[in-house]
């Protein structure tokens, strides 16, 4: 029987985060809150959608943690005409030479790895991203009646660009709810710009050591599952869930801006990022903080507006900050 981790153990545990946060810091220039909000999505298990412009950095931030915690790292660019095979992979007929014996193969698909980056998820036909979107839910790959275990750990990052939307395929709502976080990534500030171009454009480029394995990943996503929330901060997560469906009880910005509110996956969601964000922190347990700086990313891809809320130019961001103000902690 294993005995329970020392206080030791844990804050060593803990002191790895950090190290992971500066080894990143090295070949990525600012963007703090977007690493973070991946660091949160890796230690949750689950998978982030990032939407940003081209040309952020988000590839190199994939790398550079697929090189901090030494995990393969693996590219799909999407495009239309790419095949769930393509992802996947198939099978292949094989003969052996020496007995002219012929049988067929399976050819693992670039899913197979532990740091996926799908590259434009938004670009491809819906028969690919369901292909992709089911491996991330089930964590499996079932081809000819055989079913393959994806490695352990495994974490896809798919973009979409927001500005272009010709020749695109929207991820359903249902799919979108299979991503733990929907990621924001802004330009940087111009002392960051900066610095990406002296670090971009000279001859020394930075190198990301590595500072953990895989075996590290799936201790502390084993331990975000033991940080403290209280029940007052789980009846507020579920007030919160709760009141982003538009019916009689929903604030009065929800019932004229929602179509669709999120469903219970929302409020799992929240629960296990607010807890990966304390343990990131260096805290076991969670706190209002937590959860005030992640029901953006947690609800924002799982809420479907009203024509109402086009019309008046409101985003799903200003129905959450109008939910957080509207629903307080402590129920009145």
């Amino acid at each position: 029987m294993n005995s329970a981790p020392s206080e030791n153990d844990i804050q060593s545990e803990l002191a790895q985060l950090d190290t992971l946060r500066d080894a990143i810091a090295k070949a990525i220039v600012g963007q703090d809150e977007v690493v973070e909000q991946l660091l949160i999505g890796l230690l949750a298990s689950g998978h982030c959608l990032l939407e940003g412009v081209p040309g952020l950095g988000k590839t190199l931030l994939v790398r550079s943690l697929g090189q901090a915690l030494d995990l393969p790292f693996r590219r799909i660019q999407f495009t239309p005409d790419l095949m769930p095979s393509d992802i996947i992979g198939t099978e292949i007929l094989e003969e052996d030479h020496g007995t002219g014996h012929r049988s067929f193969k399976f050819q693992r698909g670039p899913v197979f790895t532990s740091l996926l980056l799908a590259d434009e998820l938004n670009r491809t036909p819906p028969k690919t991203q369901a292909a992709l979107l089911e491996a991330m839910q089930e964590r499996t790959v079932t081809y000819a009646g055989v079913t393959h275990a994806l490695p352990s750990p495994f974490f896809v990052l798919a973009t979409q660009n927001p500005i272009e939307q010709s020749g695109t395929y929207p991820l359903p709502e249902a799919q979108l709810d299979r991503f733990l976080l929907h990621v924001r990534v802004a330009y940087p500030t111009e002392s960051e710009e900066r610095d990406i171009l002296i670090q971009t454009t000279g001859t020394h480029l930075a190198e990301v050591p590595r500072v953990m394995g895989g075996d590290a990943i799936l201790a502390l996503q084993a331990r975000v599952r033991e940080v403290h929330l209280g029940d007052e901060l789980l009846d507020w997560i579920i007030r919160l869930v709760r009141a982003t469906r538009p019916d009689d009880g929903a604030p009065a910005e929800v019932r004229a801006w929602v179509k669709w509110g999120a469903g219970p996956r929302a409020g799992q969601s929240l629960v296990l990022a607010s807890k990966a964000r304390a343990l990131l922190h260096g805290r076991l347990a969670a706190t209002r903080e937590d959860v005030l700086a992640l029901a953006a990313p947690v609800l924002r891809h799982r809420l479907m507006l009203s024509f109402t809320a086009e019309a008046e130019q409101k985003s799903t961001d200003d129905v959450i900050a109008a939910l957080l103000r509207a629903v307080p902690l402590s129920p009145r």
